[in-house]
């Protein structure tokens, strides 16, 4: 079924960022998984097509390109080749964008943004603690104010570009007595002392994204770091998190569509018994299955970023499009490596790369569990 969401504009944007993944992801993806980051020349060259920039006014270097589609074409080529760098790609410029955007003061943007935009300041946000995942409001990591200053201790986990960044936003309590109405967000960078990072972690996938723990041992931020407003981090976060799960959504199918493509063309060269395996009624009839399942979740996420790109997208509605992409991505691709048989299992293939990249989702960015807590809670239940 076509496609209704993007118009020319988006197309044409649509052939840059496909051309950049070509020239500058596709021909290193096997050096990016082995040394388990995104080189820095890779953000760069990012930075120079634009590719960074595209919620940042253009005073402050960006294409301030005032629509979200162009986010999610971006998502799109991205995820098609790799869901890891299209997830670094996605935290930078999609996650942490709005808030160096919606939340700083213009000393702030003007200290940023200009290499936010280039690739010369990479960034990540810190909210994950080894204490705990989706419960945002009960952090450990503190901050205590010392005249100008703040302390902070504390240590945050799972965090993506936390090995590389050179900025990181990190949530900590800041008045204690008063729960999830007592974190603050602040701007940690690289250099200050007490800040360390911890070994890229082993994954099971995604090994392209140099994911890492932070520790925060009495590191002095000045009050000129804060983002937002004091007291108010969960508020900021919980407003910025419908963005980051429709940005979940957009990259889970568009990783997913491309592998079933593939796996469609497998089954129709592999031979079995005599004929193409996809002739067979079990795997014609499950094929069958899983576009349709990947058509019809493409059609809601296409609505949720229309309506995210007009300012309508609920909190509720993420939710559904973050858990269910999820779920559909890993089905569909737990298939396509059982109809590639045993290469399915070899790395070798990008089905068994798929199929380890993809369990993530439906951990991250709020695991399903809470996403479906949170459909429910909508409900009156």
């Amino acid at each position: 079924m076509r496609r209704t969401l993007y118009g020319p504009d988006h197309e044409a944007f649509r052939e840059s960022a496909r051309e950049f993944v070509n020239r500058n992801i596709m021909p290193v993806a096997d050096k990016l998984i082995e040394q388990r980051f995104i080189d820095r020349e890779i953000w760069l060259e990012a930075g120079r097509n634009g590719f960074l920039g595209l919620e940042v006014p253009e005073a402050y270097g960006g294409s301030e390109a005032g629509d979200y589609r162009f986010n999610a074409v971006l998502a799109e080529e991205l995820s098609r080749a790799s869901a890891a760098v299209s997830s670094s790609f996605g935290i930078h410029a999609d996650v942490v964008a709005p808030y160096l955007v919606q939340l700083t003061t213009d000393e702030q943007k003007q200290r940023w943004l200009p290499k936010f935009c280039t690739g010369e300041l990479l960034t990540a946000i810190g909210m994950t603690e080894p204490s705990g995942g989706s419960d945002l409001a009960a952090l450990k990591t503190m901050a205590v104010k010392d005249g100008d200053d703040w302390i902070i201790n504390g240590s945050k986990t799972f965090i993506t570009n936390g090995y590389n960044a050179d900025l990181v936003i990190v949530a900590a309590r800041t008045s204690p007595e008063k729960k999830s109405k007592g974190i603050t967000l602040f701007a940690v960078e690289t250099g200050m002392a007490g800040f360390e990072r911890g070994r890229k972690l082993d994954k099971v996938g995604q090994h392209e994204s140099d994911t890492a723990e932070l520790f925060f041992e009495n590191v002095r931020v000045p009050s000129a770091n804060i983002i937002g407003e004091i007291d108010r981090g969960f508020i900021h976060m919980m407003e910025m998190l419908p963005q980051e799960r429709v940005g979940a959504a957009v990259s889970n199918i568009a990783h997913a569509a491309p592998i079933l493509e593939e796996t469609i063309q497998y089954a129709k060269e592999r031979k079995a018994f005599g004929q193409p395996i996809g002739s067979l009624q079990w795997n014609k009839f499950l094929l069958a299955d899983l576009v349709t399942r990947v058509e019809v979740t493409q059609a809601f996420v296409d609505n949720c970023v229309a309506a995210h790109a007009s300012g309508e997208l609920t909190a509720v509605d993420a939710a559904k499009a973050k858990w269910w992409t999820a779920q559909v991505q890993n089905e569909v691709l737990d298939h396509c490596v059982q109809l590639h048989g045993g290469y399915g299992f070899m790395t070798e293939y990008r089905a068994a790369r798929a199929w380890m990249d993809a369990r993530v989702t439906k951990i991250w960015a709020g695991s399903n569990e809470i996403m479906k807590e949170l459909i429910g809670r909508d409900l009156g239940l």
